[in-house]
């Protein structure tokens, strides 16, 4: 799907927007791709224009929404099948994104691009074949490519992830990557079995939380990590932190133990797990 090249728009954008028309300003400056760049907007009685474009003012925009030009009106980057996804702003530019209501990125102490950042900087991945397992907003990849990966190989099993990528300056385009970034909408635990034996350099694995993809914590599928990176290759594996109180489990030690089994020698590290293939 072709990357959006639109203009974004939140509240306080449009709000800044109207006051800087109702001053008799014939211009604003700021940002309208979450913070990637900043531009000039020409403004006018009833209407604005853009990179050669015209928009009308919006009215009644919700707070933590973003919205988009879908051709007739702003709305909303959300879509509704079985759940809700939407793109939700933060402080740090780079958004992250709720399933019906619950926020599938960390960003409460950094960005969600710059936690990425940290956590790719422990597979070292400058020129090196890394598999990305589970692409969501591809921050993982584009820190890759950033850190100078040699190719990524990412899955995204949900079609509506896929769509917002298309709509988020942030998310990497694979028609921008020069063909290192190869995209593919599957469900890697399932496609795992296609990739070849120590075909990856370094890997990284950021699942859903376990009651909602318990799959990608088995050890069936840990055995497949093992078999496709290469000896001395490294893993990163996203666990989070669940509060042991409540779920009575320590997810990432489980996981650490599980990873052991298959091969790798773990420990854990930031959010997560840090494992070297032996």
């Amino acid at each position: 799907m072709p990357h959006y090249a639109g203009p974004l728009l939140m509240r306080p954008e449009a709000e800044a927007m109207l006051a800087a028309r109702d001053r008799g300003d014939g211009a604003w400056h700021g940002s309208l791709d979450l913070g990637r760049s900043k531009g000039e907007a020409s403004l006018q009685a009833d209407a604005w224009q853009w990179k050669g474009r015209s928009y009308p003012y919006p009215s009644r925009l919700k707070d933590r929404t973003i919205y988009w030009w879908d051709g007739d009106e702003f709305a909303a980057v959300s879509r509704y099948a079985s759940s809700l996804i939407k793109l939700v702003p933060t402080e740090w530019g780079a958004p992250t994104f709720e399933i019906d209501g619950i926020k599938m990125l960390p960003t409460a102490k950094a960005s969600p691009f710059e936690d990425a950042r940290r956590k790719v900087a422990l597979v070292e991945p400058r020129g090196k074949a890394v598999l990305d397992t589970c692409g969501g907003l591809g921050y993982f990849a584009a820190c890759c490519l950033e850190a100078g990966a040699s190719r990524i190989h990412s899955f995204e099993k949900n079609p509506d992830v896929l769509w917002l990528r298309t709509l988020n300056p942030w998310s990497p385009d694979p028609d921008a990557s020069g063909g290192r970034l190869q995209l593919v909408q599957a469900d890697v635990s399932q496609a795992i079995v296609r990739i070849a034996d120590a075909s990856v350099d370094a890997l990284l694995h950021d699942p859903p939380r376990f009651g909602i993809a318990g799959e990608l914590y088995s050890q069936a599928f840990y055995d497949q990590l093992a078999r496709v990176l290469r000896r001395g290759g490294r893993l990163f594996h996203y666990t989070g932190s669940p509060n042991r109180l409540t779920s009575a489990r320590d997810v990432p030690r489980e996981v650490a133990g599980r990873l052991e089994k298959a091969g790798f020698k773990a420990q854990l590290a930031l959010d997560g797990v840090l494992a070297t293939r032996r």
